[in-house]
């Protein structure tokens, strides 16, 4: 174990992550699966992004968040994959003290801004179905402009107070961290120092952050479904509802997953269904979002025949 001398105590200057499996065998199948799940995750997401910035028919709010998102996807994903993805391959998966800590925080960072990316698209489905005549005012490009600082700001003060935290553990004594990533959960296990304060800061900010997103998403589908259910026409509830479907789905995964891992008492599931779990909310669902979006929206699917067509025939 790396180490310094620091009085009687010996401080962990790097972890060793133990990853998902020993099995070597395993471990390549892991690592073909996961490399292809991210080569998608990546491209799928990119082309979301160029589509939605070159195709004029996609600069609408709700777009402008969904190219966020998936900045964002990438941004999640590739905080921990290319390093889980190297981890597979080679004996002994360490990482040092900085780079866990660097990997927490970003891990935090794009994880919080997707939360409130996800609560600012269900704000602008409800402008968009429950006041469409102020919809231009409401969701006006500042409105937008100022709904994503807010996300991005929240991401930054939430990933610094976990890095802050984890900064303020000591760590002298076991470095093997039962995890594929830098969680913030395992590493306070390890710690030797009274982590009273640091276990409970980063619950109470990251617990704040998804009760105020999920309120905003739930309060806003209240008033979607009450107005979707006044609208007389049969085709105009559906037209109304199918723009919401993919936000949903969407929702549902990401939350879903979340609330199992960090909710759901750990006595109820044990650590390797943990790590499975983790593996699809990070990994997965990345991959998931660009194909959820594009499969169930007719605008991004007639915007990408469009595209094509223009580069063929021009």
């Amino acid at each position: 174990m790396d180490a310094l001398g620091d009085g009687n105590h010996t401080s962990t200057t790097g972890f060793i992550l133990l990853g998902l499996t020993n099995d070597p065998i395993l471990r390549i199948i892991l690592f073909m699966i996961i490399l292809c799940i991210y080569l998608v995750t990546i491209s799928g997401n990119l082309s979301a992004i160029i589509l939605i910035r070159i195709s004029s028919q996609l600069h609408h709010p709700m777009y402008f968040f969904l190219s966020h998102l998936a900045l964002a996807d990438i941004g999640y994903s590739s905080s921990v994959t290319p390093n889980m993805l190297v981890n597979f391959l080679v004996g002994r998966n360490t990482i040092s003290y900085f780079g866990c800590a660097t990997q927490l925080g970003s891990v935090v960072f794009f994880g919080t801004a997707e939360f409130f990316l996800l609560a600012a698209m269900a704000y602008d489905r409800f402008v968009a179905i429950c006041s469409p005549l102020l919809y231009s005012t409401k969701m006006s490009t500042e409105v937008c402009v100022q709904l994503l600082v807010v996300a991005y700001i929240g991401g930054f003060l939430n990933a610094c107070s976990f890095t802050i935290c984890f900064y303020s553990l000591v760590f002298c004594g076991p470095n093997r961290v039962n995890h594929f990533f830098c969680d913030f959960a395992p590493l306070v296990e390890l710690s030797c120092s009274d982590i009273s304060i640091p276990a409970v800061v980063p619950s109470v900010t990251a617990g704040s952050v998804t009760v105020a997103t999920v309120f905003v998403i739930v309060i806003s589908y209240i008033y979607i479904l009450i107005t979707i259910l006044k609208m007389r026409s049969t085709e105009g509830r559906h037209k109304a509802f199918s723009t919401c479907t993919s936000h949903l789905t969407v929702v549902t995964l990401f939350y879903g997953t979340i609330t199992y891992i960090y909710v759901v008492p750990k006595s109820s599931y044990s650590t390797d269904q943990n790590k499975v779990v983790s593996v699809f909310y990070m990994v997965v669902i990345p991959t998931l979002n660009p194909l959820i979006y594009s499969l169930r929206n007719n605008e991004i699917k007639g915007a990408l025949k469009r595209e094509l067509a223009r580069k063929i025939f021009s």
